[in-house]
């Protein structure tokens, strides 16, 4: 049995995750985190982490950037795994999630889906195999509410091919203000907002007369809950280190 604390349990994400930790026989959620106690949970929730007396084997962070070092001095203090999935986290914070590799065990993706992970893995191999004649560009599409521009999930497909590429490209997020013709080395980073898209990215190969596309359309909320408990699932009794939706996919 996987006893999980849920960071951020009463906001959208949090309450889709209690949902499906139901469906599951070795997964228990036996507490809560959320400044907001306005949902009846079968689970006992405190407004602060900080208050928690239970032991618990992971802790899910599914909530906003601001609970990030709450959550970490937590998770170190009580050397407990931690799954991190709130997204637009800083750099300077992905770092911190790095150095606390070192102490407790430590899952970190930009998105928790397992098809978005995968999609991440066709681009590399795309753009290795069409290196320098092809364009590449990447739209991302979300609701209206998400607050962070472009998503953290864009960033890490662009990461992912950079790195594919030997670091050798830049991102463009605007090409308004400069009038010139597009660089080779780029990728074009573009963000949609509107209505109630829950996430689509689309990786466009655009070369001489062809155009490639990747795409990845989340239809639910569901694929990132799914993602979160199987990564707590994943994380229970690992030692120290730093994990991600890879690492999990290449043990199944």
């Amino acid at each position: 049995m996987v006893n999980i604390l849920l960071n951020g349990c009463n906001g959208k994400m949090g309450q889709v995750i209690s949902r499906f930790a139901k469906e599951y026989d070795d997964i228990e959620i036996i507490a809560g985190v959320d400044i907001n106690n306005d949902k009846d949970n079968s689970y006992p929730v405190v407004n602060d982490i900080s208050n928690m007396t239970s032991d618990v084997d992971v802790v899910i962070d599914f909530s906003h950037p601001s609970a990030f070092d709450k959550v970490l001095d937590y998770c170190l203090n009580k050397k407990t795994a931690v799954v991190m999935a709130t997204t637009g986290l800083s750099e300077t914070q992905k770092q911190q999630l790095k150095k606390a590799s070192n102490e407790i065990p430590v899952f970190f993706s930009a998105n928790m889906s397992l098809g978005v992970n995968l999609m991440i893995a066709l681009c590399n191999n795309a753009a290795k195999f069409l290196e320098g004649k092809f364009d590449i560009e990447i739209i991302e599409k979300h609701h209206n509410q998400k607050v962070d521009a472009p998503s953290g999930t864009a960033l890490a497909i662009a990461d992912s091919i950079n790195t594919t590429l030997d670091d050798k490209m830049n991102y463009v997020y605007n090409r308004e203000p400069e009038r010139k013709k597009r660089e080779t080395n780029e990728i074009g980073i573009h963000s949609v907002r509107g209505g109630s898209i829950v996430g689509e990215h689309s990786v466009i190969f655009a070369g001489q007369d062809e155009i490639i596309e990747i795409k990845h359309e989340a239809l639910s909320k569901d694929i990132f809950a799914r993602g979160a408990l199987k990564a707590a699932l994943y994380m229970k009794d690992k030692p120290k280190g730093f994990y991600n939706m890879d690492s999990m996919i290449k043990a199944q």
